[in-house]
This record gives structure tokens, C-alpha cells and sequence, in this order.
């Protein structure tokens, strides 16, 4: 296939509305995944893989419309009629599957991250973090058997669960890369899939469940440069071997047996940076960190830093809370269709987040300070727009008056004196679950 030909090709079947879009998501990217997993189209269709992809993620934006109407209202099908139907939009989904949108979030993803990530550094290093969550899925057989509920004193979850874990970058809140599956296979499984991503001269802020010699070694030894930071837990034991300063230490932890059995180039011992430290109403606290260099990396800054994990919550809280407006159960019921329409989620939040960030550029502030649902609301809303408008011209001219609305959903600094315990908000209904019914053969 002519590359030339194919660009010119893809660029016309775009719509006209995802002009923004298009340009970020890169059509030779897009050319690319439908190449390499072998399901570009190869002869005309009404729905053609390269509207599939635009589908998929704009089934992630337009939660609220059925698929085939998503399809209608993104004027996606190529023909004398653009009405289509849903067994037509199943067919052309299952045609596309998911790799495809593996491939685009991973190139994608990458490259917007590191970008983001570059210009935004703690003392040299690139900050990143590394956090799981879970998502609902269809309640279907073939998902029950595939990702399995999760169990409780109360019993089994009401839905089948994926669990999802993201390398995302912290000022920005691209995701550079993530992993999910069953929900029965741990955090750290997922995470390790991840560990590649990572660029050198970076530092990785993880949770007190990554506290391990082998993950956080592994970090360390697989690249130059890359640092990780995080905290103790309370069973955590060590011994100092050299103290820094008064709550600063470095500290030497032994490497478990079992560690060692499985990795035998594991060391007896390893070394890391203790910080200890307090805020006013709260106990006091350990960091652990690789960057052992007091003077390079000093401790009141990295204490300041390790605050920053918390970026990683607030980036699924504008996934979930907000884009998926709390009704983050994945709505295909097979598997592969799972894994399909959750590449697309991911690919849209990053596509809203890279036009925050085009904005952040515009009225010069850090992207955190924009808000994710004014931005979100605009760019769903400027889709409709367009196909109601059916006036190509005055396309380029509203998406820019869109981005200069967008400084005006500034929001205000933060207010760093604010603290927010843990506390559950609504508790487990005590009611019984209601589960699903057998078909009677």
C-alpha cells in the first residue's frame, strides 16, 4: 500500500469536526496500528477501520448516546446514507478489535508524555508515577470468567472488575503507558509491564505497595538515572549506615528469600535514603528514595515532591468522575471489546489532556491549573457543533474562538495548607445484591 496514498486516504475519511483532534493524533500513527495488527481496510466499507478508531473514542466522550448513534452524530460512515445500524457498527468494532488501539495509546501516549514531561522537571529529573485502580465491567458471562469479581466479608463485587494501572506523568497527567487485566492478578503484575516505558533521568513516585527490592531495584538498575521515591510502611525495618542530617539518613534493608529464589542477582542487602518528617496534625513519616546525593536532591524538596503522588488520584478522578461521569462500568460485554473500548477511554482523556496542555501553553500556566471539566465539556460540546453546523469553513475559525475560551477555565492556585484525611464518605449498602439470572435453556 502506497504510504503517500493511505495518508490522503485517511485524512479525507476524518470528518471535518476532528480537524483539533486529528492533528494531535497523528494519521500516520493511526496507518501504523491498523498495518501492523493486519486490519486496515483493504476495500471500501461504510464503516472503514480508520472511522472505527474515531468511534472508540468517541464513544468514550459521548457516554450518553447509543454506539450506532455515536457513529450518526460523528457522521462516520462513508455512503449516500450515513445512518447505520448496530449490528453494522458491531461488525466494523469487531473487524478493528483491539490491538490496533494498543498500538495507538502506547505510540501515542509515549511521545505526548515524554514531551509534557521534559518541560516540567524536579531538580533534572522527569516525574513520573505509577498507581492501579479498577473499573466496572459489563455483568456477562465472558466477563465474569475473565476478569473475575472481587471478594469482601460481604461476598463477591456486584460487577465483574479490570483492574487498570498507569506510568503517568505528573505535572501533565498524560498517560504514557498502562496495563489491565483480570482483576485477581495484583498491582505490581501490571506495573511490571510498565517499567519499560520509562525514560532515563526520570523520578517514579509510587505507593507504599511497591515497596520492594525487586520493583524499585529493578527501576534503578534498568536505565541511567531513574530514581524512584516512596514511603515506609510501618512493619518497614532497616539500619543506618551513614547519617545526612538530622531526620536524614541513608539506610541499609535486607532482601527477602523469597525475592532472592526468584531473582538470584538480587543482593543480600540494598541500600536507600530515609527521610523522616511530620506534618502539623498528622504522624510522623518515612520516605525511602534512591536519590541518595543530599546535595543534589535535598530533603525538604523531596518531601514536597512525594506530595505529587496524589496527582495520579486526581488523574482518575477526571477519568472516572468526570468523563466517564461516574458510570465507569465498561459497557461492551466481551472481553476483547473490554480491552477495545478501554484503549479508547485512555486515548480520549489523553487527547483532552494534550489540548489542556495547548492552553496551559497559551496563558502560561502549569496544565493542572486547567480544568478538566470546562475542557472536556467544550471539545464534546464543539463535536456537535460541527455536525450541526455542516459548514466546513467556519470550522478552523470556532475551534479557535473554543481554545480562547478555554483561558477563561483558569482555576486558582492551590492552596497548599488544605488537608484532607482518609475517610469513607457512603458506605456498602446492607442490602443483598441482586445477581444475575441464568437464560432457562
Amino acid at each position: 500500500m502506497d504510504l503517500e496514498k493511505s495518508l490522503t486516504a485517511i485524512a479525507s475519511f476524518v470528518p471535518n469536526q476532528f480537524d483539533n483532534l486529528r492533528r494531535s493524533l497523528d494519521p500516520a500513527w493511526v496507518l501504523q496500528a491498523l498495518e501492523d495488527t493486519g486490519t486496515v481496510s483493504l476495500r471500501k466499507r461504510k464503516l472503514p477501520a480508520e472511522q472505527m478508531v474515531w468511534l472508540v473514542i468517541g464513544m468514550a466522550l459521548i457516554r450518553n448516546r447509543p454506539i450506532a448513534e455515536v457513529a450518526q452524530q460523528l457522521d462516520l460512515s462513508i455512503g449516500a446514507s450515513s445512518l447505520v445500524s448496530k449490528a453494522a457498527v458491531a461488525q466494523a468494532r469487531a473487524r478493528l478489535g483491539a490491538q490496533s488501539l494498543q498500538w495507538l495509546c502506547a505510540q501515542s501516549g509515549r511521545c505526548w508524555a515524554r514531551r509534557s514531561a521534559k518541560d516540567d522537571t524536579f531538580l533534572g529529573l522527569k516525574i513520573y508515577g505509577v498507581d492501579g485502580t479498577t473499573l466496572r465491567v459489563a455483568d456477562s458471562l465472558q466477563n465474569a470468567e475473565h476478569f473475575g469479581y472481587s471478594l469482601s466479608k460481604q461476598g463477591e463485587s456486584a460487577y465483574p472488575l479490570v483492574r487498570l494501572v498507569v506510568l503517568m506523568a505528573l505535572r501533565s497527567h498524560v498517560m504514557a503507558a498502562a496495563a489491565f487485566g483480570p482483576y485477581q492478578r495484583g498491582e505490581l503484575h501490571y506495573a511490571s509491564q510498565l517499567w519499560g516505558q520509562l525514560e532515563d533521568d526520570t523520578v517514579t513516585l509510587v505507593d507504599r505497595g511497591f515497596l520492594a527490592a525487586p520493583i524499585l531495584l529493578g527501576i534503578a538498575r534498568s536505565g541511567n538515572n531513574r530514581h524512584w521515591l516512596t514511603r515506609a510502611k510501618s512493619s518497614t525495618k532497616f539500619v543506618v549506615v551513614k547519617k545526612l542530617g538530622v531526620s536524614d539518613a541513608i539506610v541499609e534493608m535486607k532482601v527477602s528469600h523469597d525475592a532472592q529464589s526468584k531473582d538470584p542477582s538480587l543482593p543480600l542487602t540494598w541500600q536507600a535514603r530515609a527521610i523522616t518528617y511530620q506534618r502539623k496534625g498528622f504522624a510522623p513519616q518515612i520516605l525511602l528514595t534512591s536519590m541518595t546525593d543530599s546535595k543534589a536532591y535535598p530533603a525538604e524538596d523531596i518531601v514536597g515532591l512525594y506530595h505529587e503522588r496524589w496527582e495520579l488520584e486526581l488523574g482518575y478522578d477526571e477519568l472516572k468522575t468526570v468523563m466517564l461521569d461516574r458510570q465507569e462500568t465498561i459497557r461492551s460485554k466481551t472481553p476483547k471489546m473490554v480491552e477495545q473500548e478501554l484503549w479508547g477511554i485512555l486515548l480520549a482523556y489523553n487527547l483532552v489532556r494534550l489540548e489542556m496542555l495547548r492552553v496551559s501553553e497559551i496563558v502560561t500556566v502549569p496544565a493542572v491549573r486547567i480544568s478538566f471539566v470546562m475542557t472536556l465539556r467544550l471539545v464534546c460540546d464543539e463535536w456537535s457543533w460541527s455536525n450541526i453546523s455542516g459548514s466546513p469553513g467556519a470550522i478552523p475559525r470556532h475551534l479557535r474562538d473554543m481554545r480562547d475560551n478555554l483561558t477563561r477555565f483558569v482555576l486558582p492556585e492551590r492552596r497548599a495548607e488544605r488537608t484532607y484525611p482518609r475517610a469513607v464518605k457512603i458506605k456498602m449498602s446492607g442490602y443483598p445484591r441482586k445477581r444475575r439470572v441464568a437464560a432457562v435453556k
